[in-house]
Protein backbone atom coordinates (compact mmCIF):
# COMPACT_ATOMS: atom_id res chain seq x y z
CA UNK A 1 0.00 0.00 0.00
CA UNK A 2 1.27 3.84 -0.79
CA UNK A 3 1.90 5.62 2.11
CA UNK A 4 3.37 8.53 0.38
CA UNK A 5 0.34 10.74 0.90
CA UNK A 6 0.32 9.85 4.77
CA UNK A 7 4.32 10.73 4.77
CA UNK A 8 3.84 13.85 3.56
CA UNK A 9 1.15 14.98 5.88
CA UNK A 10 3.10 13.77 8.58
CA UNK A 11 5.77 16.10 7.83
CA UNK A 12 3.95 19.16 6.86
CA UNK A 13 2.59 18.78 10.62
CA UNK A 14 5.56 19.15 12.05
CA UNK A 15 6.96 21.81 9.77
CA UNK A 16 5.92 25.01 11.93
CA UNK A 17 3.43 27.37 9.98
CA UNK A 18 4.20 30.70 9.40
CA UNK A 19 1.88 32.08 11.41
CA UNK A 20 3.03 29.85 14.60
CA UNK A 21 6.34 31.43 13.60
CA UNK A 22 4.84 34.88 13.63
CA UNK A 23 3.49 34.31 17.13
CA UNK A 24 6.88 33.58 18.30
CA UNK A 25 8.97 36.44 16.97
CA UNK A 26 6.17 39.44 16.59
CA UNK A 27 8.89 41.99 16.61
CA UNK A 28 11.07 40.18 13.87
CA UNK A 29 7.69 39.62 11.34
CA UNK A 30 6.69 42.94 11.75
CA UNK A 31 10.14 44.28 11.39
CA UNK A 32 10.39 42.22 8.36
CA UNK A 33 6.68 43.27 6.71
CA UNK A 34 7.76 46.95 7.19
CA UNK A 35 11.14 46.35 5.57
CA UNK A 36 9.28 44.52 2.34
CA UNK A 37 7.12 47.21 2.50
CA UNK A 38 8.79 50.24 2.39
CA UNK A 39 10.63 48.26 -0.74
CA UNK A 40 7.49 47.68 -2.60
CA UNK A 41 6.24 51.05 -1.88
CA UNK A 42 9.19 52.62 -3.14
CA UNK A 43 9.54 50.75 -6.10
CA UNK A 44 5.88 50.67 -6.83
CA UNK A 45 4.10 54.18 -5.24
CA UNK A 46 1.32 53.60 -3.19
CA UNK A 47 -1.37 52.44 -6.21
CA UNK A 48 1.13 49.78 -7.51
CA UNK A 49 1.80 48.27 -4.72
CA UNK A 50 0.47 44.81 -3.87
CA UNK A 51 -0.17 43.12 -0.64
CA UNK A 52 0.45 39.58 -2.06
CA UNK A 53 4.29 41.13 -3.21
CA UNK A 54 4.86 42.58 0.28
CA UNK A 55 3.83 39.46 2.27
CA UNK A 56 5.94 37.01 -0.14
CA UNK A 57 9.01 39.20 0.27
CA UNK A 58 8.57 39.40 3.97
CA UNK A 59 8.31 35.98 4.28
CA UNK A 60 5.07 36.20 5.67
CA UNK A 61 1.09 35.57 4.47
CA UNK A 62 -1.56 38.47 4.30
CA UNK A 63 -3.18 37.20 7.53
CA UNK A 64 0.07 38.78 9.16
CA UNK A 65 0.44 41.54 7.22
CA UNK A 66 -3.82 42.54 8.15
CA UNK A 67 -3.20 41.46 11.66
CA UNK A 68 0.28 43.79 12.42
CA UNK A 69 -0.99 46.57 10.19
CA UNK A 70 -4.66 46.62 9.55
CA UNK A 71 -4.81 47.12 6.00
CA UNK A 72 -2.81 48.24 3.07
CA UNK A 73 -3.19 52.23 3.76
CA UNK A 74 -2.61 51.45 7.37
CA UNK A 75 0.74 49.69 6.40
CA UNK A 76 1.88 52.50 3.84
CA UNK A 77 1.52 55.45 6.69
CA UNK A 78 3.56 53.24 9.24
CA UNK A 79 6.14 53.17 6.26
CA UNK A 80 6.07 57.13 6.16
CA UNK A 81 6.32 57.53 9.75
CA UNK A 82 9.12 55.11 9.82
CA UNK A 83 11.16 56.85 6.89
CA UNK A 84 10.73 60.15 8.86
CA UNK A 85 11.76 58.66 12.22
CA UNK A 86 14.79 57.23 10.90
CA UNK A 87 15.67 60.57 9.17
CA UNK A 88 14.79 62.92 12.28
CA UNK A 89 16.74 60.57 14.80
CA UNK A 90 19.87 60.62 12.84
CA UNK A 91 19.51 64.74 12.56
CA UNK A 92 19.05 64.48 16.83
CA UNK A 93 22.26 62.46 17.37
CA UNK A 94 23.98 65.27 15.02
CA UNK A 95 23.69 67.86 18.36
CA UNK A 96 24.03 70.57 16.18
CA UNK A 97 22.90 73.01 18.94
CA UNK A 98 26.95 72.48 20.18
CA UNK A 99 29.25 73.25 17.31
CA UNK A 100 29.48 76.75 16.03
CA UNK A 101 26.30 78.16 14.30
CA UNK A 102 28.23 77.97 10.92
CA UNK A 103 29.80 74.09 11.90
CA UNK A 104 26.10 73.31 13.27
CA UNK A 105 24.42 74.52 9.37
CA UNK A 106 27.28 73.17 7.09
CA UNK A 107 27.21 70.10 9.31
CA UNK A 108 23.01 69.47 8.51
CA UNK A 109 24.05 70.19 5.28
CA UNK A 110 26.19 67.67 5.00
CA UNK A 111 24.35 64.95 6.95
CA UNK A 112 20.72 65.96 4.65
CA UNK A 113 22.79 65.33 1.08
CA UNK A 114 24.78 62.04 2.62
CA UNK A 115 21.33 60.75 4.31
CA UNK A 116 19.41 61.23 0.74
CA UNK A 117 22.03 59.38 -0.89
CA UNK A 118 22.18 56.59 0.91
CA UNK A 119 18.03 55.94 1.10
CA UNK A 120 17.23 56.60 -2.51
CA UNK A 121 13.89 54.53 -0.82
CA UNK A 122 13.22 57.86 1.28
CA UNK A 123 12.79 59.82 -1.71
CA UNK A 124 10.70 58.06 -3.48
CA UNK A 125 8.41 57.83 -0.94
CA UNK A 126 8.10 61.44 -0.65
CA UNK A 127 7.72 61.26 -4.55
CA UNK A 128 4.99 59.32 -3.69
CA UNK A 129 3.40 61.10 -1.10
CA UNK A 130 3.27 63.92 -3.04
CA UNK A 131 1.60 63.09 -5.77
CA UNK A 132 -1.05 62.09 -3.46
CA UNK A 133 -0.88 66.05 -2.20
CA UNK A 134 0.35 64.30 1.59
CA UNK A 135 -3.02 62.47 1.89
CA UNK A 136 -1.58 59.85 4.33
CA UNK A 137 1.14 62.42 5.84
CA UNK A 138 -1.62 64.55 7.26
CA UNK A 139 -3.15 61.53 9.24
CA UNK A 140 0.19 61.48 11.47
CA UNK A 141 0.33 63.57 14.35
CA UNK A 142 3.56 61.74 15.20
CA UNK A 143 5.39 63.43 12.36
CA UNK A 144 3.94 66.93 13.30
CA UNK A 145 6.57 66.26 16.93
CA UNK A 146 9.09 65.14 15.28
CA UNK A 147 9.53 68.14 12.72
CA UNK A 148 9.08 70.46 15.43
CA UNK A 149 11.93 69.47 17.13
CA UNK A 150 14.14 69.69 14.15
CA UNK A 151 12.78 73.44 13.18
CA UNK A 152 13.19 74.45 16.94
CA UNK A 153 16.87 72.94 17.08
CA UNK A 154 17.51 74.54 14.18
CA UNK A 155 15.90 78.01 15.12
CA UNK A 156 17.78 77.59 18.49
CA UNK A 157 21.46 77.49 16.07
CA UNK A 158 19.80 80.32 14.02
CA UNK A 159 19.41 82.62 17.12
CA UNK A 160 23.14 82.23 18.14
CA UNK A 161 24.25 82.94 15.35
CA UNK A 162 22.67 86.20 15.12
CA UNK A 163 23.88 86.82 18.45
CA UNK A 164 26.93 86.53 17.25
CA UNK A 165 27.00 88.74 14.38
CA UNK A 166 27.51 86.04 11.99
CA UNK A 167 24.12 85.45 10.41
CA UNK A 168 21.60 87.89 8.97
CA UNK A 169 18.03 88.91 11.04
CA UNK A 170 16.17 87.50 8.57
CA UNK A 171 17.42 84.11 8.95
CA UNK A 172 14.59 81.37 8.71
CA UNK A 173 14.92 77.60 10.12
CA UNK A 174 12.27 76.43 7.31
CA UNK A 175 14.31 78.65 4.43
CA UNK A 176 17.16 76.70 5.86
CA UNK A 177 16.09 73.72 5.63
CA UNK A 178 14.14 73.40 2.56
CA UNK A 179 17.40 74.63 0.87
CA UNK A 180 19.41 72.26 1.86
CA UNK A 181 17.02 69.65 1.32
CA UNK A 182 15.78 71.25 -2.32
CA UNK A 183 19.26 70.72 -3.59
CA UNK A 184 19.60 67.49 -2.69
CA UNK A 185 16.01 65.92 -3.25
CA UNK A 186 16.18 67.72 -7.16
CA UNK A 187 19.74 66.66 -7.94
CA UNK A 188 19.12 62.98 -6.80
CA UNK A 189 15.51 62.33 -8.10
CA UNK A 190 15.91 64.24 -11.58
CA UNK A 191 19.40 62.93 -11.94
CA UNK A 192 19.00 60.64 -15.13
CA UNK A 193 16.94 63.38 -16.88
CA UNK A 194 19.49 65.68 -15.97
CA UNK A 195 22.74 63.40 -17.05
CA UNK A 196 21.06 62.63 -20.34
CA UNK A 197 20.01 66.61 -21.23
CA UNK A 198 23.34 68.34 -20.00
CA UNK A 199 25.54 65.08 -21.69
CA UNK A 200 27.29 64.48 -17.81
CA UNK A 201 26.90 61.80 -15.47
CA UNK A 202 25.68 63.43 -12.30
CA UNK A 203 26.17 60.51 -10.62
CA UNK A 204 29.70 60.03 -10.88
CA UNK A 205 31.75 60.38 -7.16
CA UNK A 206 33.55 63.62 -8.56
CA UNK A 207 30.00 65.04 -9.20
CA UNK A 208 28.50 64.06 -6.30
CA UNK A 209 31.24 65.45 -4.37
CA UNK A 210 31.22 68.92 -6.34
CA UNK A 211 27.40 69.26 -5.28
CA UNK A 212 27.96 68.25 -1.49
CA UNK A 213 30.59 71.00 -1.72
CA UNK A 214 27.96 73.20 -3.38
CA UNK A 215 24.81 72.46 -1.07
CA UNK A 216 27.08 73.52 2.43
CA UNK A 217 28.08 76.70 0.22
CA UNK A 218 25.39 77.76 -0.95
CA UNK A 219 23.20 77.12 2.62
CA UNK A 220 25.70 79.05 4.20
CA UNK A 221 26.09 81.66 2.16
CA UNK A 222 22.27 82.38 1.88
CA UNK A 223 22.41 83.32 5.67
CA UNK A 224 25.95 85.09 6.31
CA UNK A 225 26.65 88.40 6.91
Amino acid sequence: MNDSGGNREKKQARRPSTERTAQRDPERTRAAILEAATREFAENGMGGARVDAIAERAGTNKRMLYHYFGDKEQLYLKVLEEAYVGIRTAERALHIGDRSPEEGIGELALFTWRYFLQHPEFLSLLGTENLHRARWLRQSIRLKELHSHLIGELSQVLEQGKKQGVFIETADPLHVYLTIASLGYFYLSNQYTLSTIFGRDLIEPAHLNAWERHIVHVTLASIKR
